[in-house]
């Protein structure tokens, strides 16, 4: 038992005369700038409750439906959540031609007023009505998130700018990128935000 303990002690007294031979000098902390801090979104989160229009089909017909969301997603979120298509509850009268995703879109804005959604692998272009779906909820729901206050202290980061600072006056244009196709579709044609 001795033994192992002095063989244990001379071991690490060796790595210790190995690891201060290697010729690296002792230094001082480095002073590399701010700490990271978690990732930006392009859009604020709502941290309160807050109704939002997604759109579905109502007797073949695009049409808003009004659902409640709290806590972190943005439009990232919302556009999740119309993919996921309609509750339980709306399903009586709510159908949809967006396909149901496992993957979550990856969405983006740009300063013409253009969201870009990022599909995952596999997934077939969309119908003329299954456009209009998108771009319509998301037209109206950057409008929603636009008028919400952000906070300065969301998940340690620094807030994001409201939706509208990066918003020009104009229509909404939503461009999907799919695997191999593209399709573009603006707002102009969207019906009001009122429960059918």
């Amino acid at each position: 038992m001795r033994r192992s303990r002095v063989a244990a002690l001379l071991a690490g007294f060796t790595a210790a005369l190995t690891l201060s031979a290697c010729g690296v000098p002792p230094s001082d902390v480095i002073q590399a700038g701010a700490p990271a801090s978690g990732l930006f979104s392009p859009d604020p989160k709502p941290s309160v409750p807050t109704v939002i229009p997604l759109y579905f089909l109502h007797n073949g017909d695009l049409a808003p439906y009004s659902r409640k969301v709290s806590g972190p997603g943005g439009i990232g979120g919302v556009v999740r959540l119309l993919f996921g298509g309609p509750t339980t509850s709306e399903a009586v009268t709510a159908t949809t031609e967006l396909p149901h995703l496992t993957n979550t879109p990856e969405v983006a804005i740009s300063g013409d007023n253009t969201f870009s959604i990022q599909l995952p692998e596999g997934v077939p272009p969309f119908s003329h009505l299954a456009m209009r779906q998108l771009a319509c909820t998301v037209a109206h729901v950057a409008v929603t998130f636009a008028a919400l206050p952000t906070d300065p202290n969301r998940d340690g980061a620094t807030a994001a700018p409201p939706v509208n600072a990066q918003r020009s006056p104009g229509h909404t244009s939503v461009h999907v990128l799919g695997d191999g196709w593209a399709m573009k579709q603006s707002d102009a044609s969207c019906p009001d935000p009122v429960q059918p």
